[in-house]
């Protein structure tokens, strides 16, 4: 209960000062005239001065509130190194038993810097400041921090905590901790396919120095170099981007003997890889109504660097006509098809036949190209079937179907059961009806001795769409030269620009359409794994997180030929997967991650702030375990640590719950006192 006087003026403020001095100045002037009764007469005066400024007697009832205290407890990954679990564990719970045993003390407890897969770094004034952001600041009276003290988001100053309290900081870990990393210092995003890229790490030992480590480079989990590096040490790496896409690149350095963890040993860089232009030669035969279809397609996408030849004069047509007159220009044959043919990602022949042009070396010449990694596309029509057909040609040993004739019927192409689960044709816009809503064709090349399943089929289920694999190329047989229909949008036409863009990409080894293939893909806060197959079934994969940790996934089938599951990606670094087969990699996160950068337990980067505060920062462990200092209140200093102890600062905080007011000038008491003043004052003058 608290007691006092409020005053609320009748008059303006400025009357009643007006009225004061003008009593004090008849005061003087009464006093040093000697008049008689200049007492009583002032204080008539002065009461009449007291009642217009209405005074009131007040009582308070107030209720008085607690102190908040914060204890902030890092979970961090580097929390989990040596016995700091342990550590934290016994310190949250001796400091928090202390602090609950502190009168008029409210404890907050929250445990922060948890490993999501998104934050880098430790960030403990952040949840300190989202746990007292409901406190006012004279409530506060200090926070407790319990972490190895490498923190990434220490405030610049004190004035920037919000409050004015102590910070303390209770640090895990030992004090002779010993740890070793890599450390990149210079890395690409990307880098052409073929080309060379270098990476510049550093080998940083703690705690030791003038260590040798032995570091290991791998991309895609291939060795490409080994070398032994001197602790400090910066080394240039060279990497060749081998394929388009994500290369993993993965830097390793040997054990530290006692080191605290071996887990930033390795550093991981990802380099997406891109083609510098995808070279296409595209040899037209015979003139036909699709003829451009392939060259308006290749030379829409900017990707692609395109050389187009149409055959029109054979060498044996001779119609007199002067070569300077000719608008044409000689076929350069032996340059594109014994010189420069591995320049070519891609040949693609369009309804080509043998007119003489090509001598059979040439076509022994593209075999010998698909079997070293190249890749064929042959789009055919009746040429395929006639006697000048390039099946009968050395490529016959590349080319997966013989043809035998020519169907010409119309018919819907329709995906075969492969189709449904290959990359180049699964989920093309309209193959979900029966018929596919797309437009027909006429006419096919009929054919045996197919080697491999079709993923297309034509009429009466003949084979249409042929994707193989021979040697290290790939080979694509189109069994209609009809497609051109679909681009003219014939009964609708149909999606010819997303099957011939995928079949010429899949030709050309863009990861993303092979069709046996495990990935690894970053979602927000998840990891998806997928498994793309032509099989029935997949086995189960098992995923390795950066700390070691492994667990085994059992995949759903999200559509034909894609098999789906996903986890959440709660920590930072390089995920591995493999189902026994295959092998999949993908960074989560930064490069170089800030909770793995340095995970050797030190005091020097919290202490500056923590004594700034009134606070302190020190170690907890001694030779027997855990010393947790005492906890003392204090209520007025500028220093809140001490010899085996730590304060916090009590405040003196109340809330008002109701407030008595009594006027003094009110009813009959004002009445009597200004009654009484004036009666004074006339018997006074009376004598």
């Amino acid at each position: 209960m608290q007691y006092g006087i409020a005053f609320t003026p009748l008059v303006p403020v400025v009357v009643l000062w007006s009225a004061l001095a003008a009593i004090a100045v008849i005061a003087v002037l009464l006093l040093l005239g000697r008049a008689r009764g200049a007492a009583v007469r002032v204080a008539a005066l002065a009461l009449i001065l007291l009642a217009l400024a209405n005074p009131s007697f007040t009582r308070e009832e107030r209720e008085p509130l607690s102190s908040v205290a914060a204890v902030i407890v890092d979970k961090s990954p580097s929390q989990n190194f040596g016995d700091r679990t342990d550590q934290t564990a016994k310190a949250r719970e001796a400091l928090v038993d202390r602090l609950k045993q502190i009168k008029g003390l409210e404890v907050r407890v929250v445990d922060a810097g948890q490993a999501d897969g998104e934050t880098d770094g430790t960030r403990l004034f952040s949840a300190l400041s989202s746990t007292l952001a409901d406190v006012p600041t004279d409530r506060v009276a200090g926070a407790f921090l319990i972490t190895d003290g490498r923190v990434h988001d220490i405030p610049d100053n004190v004035a920037a905590l919000g409050f004015k309290a102590p910070v303390h900081a209770l640090i895990t870990g030992h004090n002779d901790e010993r740890d070793r990393r890599i450390a990149i210092v210079a890395a690409p995003r990307f880098g052409i396919v073929g080309q060379t890229q270098t990476i510049t790490y550093r080998l940083d030992d703690q705690g030791v120095s003038g260590e040798r480590a032995k570091v290991t480079v791998r991309r895609d989990g291939e060795v490409i170099s080994e070398r032994t590096v001197l602790s400090g040490q910066t080394i240039n790496a060279d990497v060749g981007i081998k394929h388009a896409g994500q290369n993993i690149v993965e830097i390793e350095a040997s054990p530290l003997e006692n080191e605290l963890t071996p887990v930033n040993n390795r550093a991981v860089v990802p380099i997406d890889g891109v083609r510098d232009k995808l070279r296409v030669l595209l040899v037209s035969g015979e003139p036909h109504s699709g003829e451009r279809t392939w060259r308006n397609l290749l030379k829409s996408d900017p990707s692609v660097d395109l050389v187009h030849f149409t055959i029109l004069r054979p060498p044996e047509k001779q119609d007199g006509t002067p070569i300077n007159e000719l608008s044409l220009i000689a076929f350069p044959t032996r340059e594109l098809f014994q010189q420069k043919i591995n320049e070519f990602q891609l040949i693609i022949f369009d309804r080509y036949a043998r007119q003489g042009v090509l001598p059979i070396a040439y076509f022994d010449n593209i075999a010998r190209y698909v079997r070293a990694g190249g890749a064929v596309m042959v789009a055919a029509g009746p040429d395929y079937a006639s006697a000048t057909s390039i099946w009968r040609t050395p490529l016959d040993t590349v080319l997966p179907a013989e043809p035998v004739g020519v169907t010409d019927k119309p018919f819907h192409a329709r995906l075969s059961e492969a189709g449904k689960r290959h990359p180049v044709t699964r989920g093309l816009e309209g193959s979900a009806s029966d018929p596919p809503h797309w437009s027909r064709f006429f006419r096919e090349v009929d054919t045996r001795n197919v080697s491999v399943p079709p993923v297309m089929t034509g009429a009466d289920g003949k084979p249409l769409l042929l994707l193989s694999r021979y040697g290290e190329g790939r080979v694509a047989l189109l069994l209609s030269d009809h497609i051109w229909l679909w681009a003219r949008g014939y009964e609708g036409g149909g999606p010819h620009l997303d099957l011939l863009r995928r079949m010429s990409h899949w030709l050309m080894k863009q990861p993303e359409l092979d069709e046996e293939a495990l990935r690894l893909e970053v979602h927000g806060k998840d990891l998806v794994v997928q498994r793309q197959t032509m099989a029935d079934s997949v086995p189960p994969v098992v995923v390795t997180s950066p700390s070691g940790k492994t667990r085994e996934l059992t995949l759903s089938a999200a559509e034909p030929g894609l098999w789906k599951t996903a986890l959440t990606a709660d920590e930072l670094g390089l995920w591995q997967a493999t189902d026994g087969t295959l092998k999949a990699l993908v960074n989560v996160g930064p490069v170089n991650p800030k909770e793995f950068s340095e995970v050797t337990s030190t005091t020097d980067e919290i202490k500056p702030l923590a004594q700034a505060s009134g606070g302190d920062a020190r170690r907890i462990a001694d030779g027997s375990g855990v010393d947790v200092p005492r906890i003392v209140p204090v209520h007025a200093s500028s220093v809140f640590r001490g010899d085996g102890w730590m304060g916090v600062r009590m405040r003196d905080v109340s809330v008002v719950r109701g407030v008595g007011v009594l006027p003094m000038f009110a009813g009959l008491i004002g009445l009597l006192l200004l009654l009484g003043a004036f009666a004074a004052t006339w018997l006074r003058e009376g004598r």
